[in-house]
């Protein structure tokens, strides 16, 4: 009881210095710009409304913080986890923040003061969790705040426990394993502590904080007294899927009915709130550049267009999209009208390429109409690359998992362009690396990831590319 006791108020004193040091963080900023820009020394009104944006902001901002939570008190979190956790907790805080000045009929700050405040704000509570989680990495890395682990069990998934929790950044102390044989297969460097029928008596004599179980369910009727005792004596049970043998990858539990089920992929574009955040940056994007550049860029590169060569200027051609449907993509057009298009791939020095197609397509300006694919809903700005029907009827026999690239829409860019796959694919090889980029992305999908992508994609215009042939 003391040691969960204990496990808990660790974790609840790091959500409060996070949390805290988020308050610093946001009202200093505030306080900040409002001396900055508004003089209250000489204003008692602007003061008085400071005073309510400031009550306001602290009080949805702990309500968001709570609700979303907080995620630097766990073992293993990513930076971009942080960020994003963060996102939801600043997209919750404005509507609240604007909901209750409305309720009160206060005056809304102006949308620069806004953007001066949230930027900022954002920006340096990204860097302090981060900064924070560090810290506590230090810490447990130093022999403070870990937790005491027992194993039970040598499959392989269990073997891959113990490079993680020998790992001090994590905050395991891993005192041994329980195996069913006399001999283990995990190293010297990891005690075996006795086989199953000890387990039991060595809790009772041990202070143990988690349990991570392996075995399988062949051996449910030694399984059973274990989950009882810690149950029963507040020690933690894992229980561990002996998956490796024939599943190397991320999984994810998902509830069917009354049933438990293990995703064999992991899809954050699964869920549909994270579906309609990336539709909702689809739409601002593309509404935004369609109604401002857009219009000055098709007039200059479609007249150009029009006037070296003959044929229309935008080049449409059905491609695989999204859960392997056809869809018409848009291009400018950077060859001269062909019969070979919807078969034969761009190569270097291609004879078909006009002189403005040269250009267009090292800059990738010819991508750009696709922002109008975007703004229907037929693509993303950023996912895999759409391929020509006769493509993906070649490449889904040659490639194993070819089509899981098509569980989500297809981009203007994605994470395998940035990484330099694109142009040419001389190779089933070639392809096949596209491939695993692509699923990558899917299985790792998260916004600030799309963000980088974004700007990756912009820097490789700005300097051009050698593959854009």
């Amino acid at each position: 009881m003391k040691s969960l006791t204990k496990l808990f108020h660790k974790s609840l004193y790091v959500i409060c210095i996070v949390e805290i040091c988020d308050f610093l963080l946001m009202n200093f900023i505030f306080w900040i710009l409002f001396c900055l820009n508004f003089h209250f020394i000489k204003n008692l009104s602007v003061l008085g409304h400071a005073c309510s944006y400031w009550i306001i902001g602290n009080i949805t901002y702990f309500i968001s913080v709570n609700w979303v939570s907080v995620i630097e008190h766990n073992r293993t979190v990513r930076p971009e986890a942080i960020a994003s956790q963060i996102t939801r907790v600043f997209i919750l805080q404005f509507i609240l923040f604007l909901a209750i000045l409305s309720l009160f009929k206060v005056s809304v700050p102006s949308c620069l003061m806004l953007v001066a405040f949230y930027v900022p704000t954002f920006l340096f509570v990204c860097l302090g969790r981060t900064f924070l989680y560090k810290i506590f990495g230090s810490i447990r890395y130093s022999g403070s705040d870990n937790y005491t682990t027992v194993l039970v069990g040598d499959e392989q998934n269990m073997r891959d426990l113990v490079e993680l929790m020998n790992n001090k950044w994590n905050g395991y102390r891993l005192e041994g394993v329980f195996t069913l044989e006399t001999s283990h297969h995990y190293g010297d460097d990891v005690k075996r502590i006795g086989s199953i029928d000890d387990v039991i008596p060595y809790l009772e004599s041990h202070h143990v904080d988690e349990l991570f179980c392996g075995l399988p369910s062949l051996y449910k009727d030694k399984i059973v007294p274990i989950i009882d005792y810690c149950e029963n004596n507040l020690v933690r049970f894992y229980s561990v899927p002996n998956l490796q043998n024939y599943l190397r990858r991320q999984i994810e539990m998902k509830r069917v009915g009354n049933s438990i089920v293990l995703a064999i992929r992991k899809e954050p574009l699964g869920r549909l709130r994270n579906r309609l955040l990336k539709r909702t940056f689809d739409l601002l994007i593309s509404t935004l550049f369609l109604c401002t550049l857009y219009p000055i860029i098709y007039i200059v590169i479609g007249s150009i267009i029009k006037f070296t060569s003959y044929g229309p200027v935008y080049f449409k051609q059905a491609r695989t999209g999204l859960d392997g449907r056809s869809f018409i993509c848009l291009k400018f057009r950077s060859m001269c009208v062909n019969k070979q298009s919807d078969h034969l791939q761009a190569t270097q020095n291609d004879p078909r390429i006009t002189t403005i197609g040269h250009f267009i397509r090292h800059t990738n300006i010819d991508e750009l109409p696709q922002f109008i694919n975007v703004w229907k809903g037929d693509m993303s700005l950023v996912g895999p690359r759409p391929h020509m029907l006769e493509h993906t009827e070649k490449y889904s026999q040659l490639i194993n998992h070819f089509m899981l690239r098509h569980l989500i829409k297809p981009g203007i860019t994605g994470w395998a362009q940035v990484q330099g796959c694109r142009g040419e694919t001389k190779e089933v090889t070639d392809m096949a690396k596209r491939v695993r980029l692509d699923i990558w992305y899917c299985e790792n999908w998260n916004f600030w990831l799309d963000i980088l992508i974004v700007f990756k994609t912009v820097w490789n215009m700005i300097c051009g590319e050698k593959k854009a042939y």
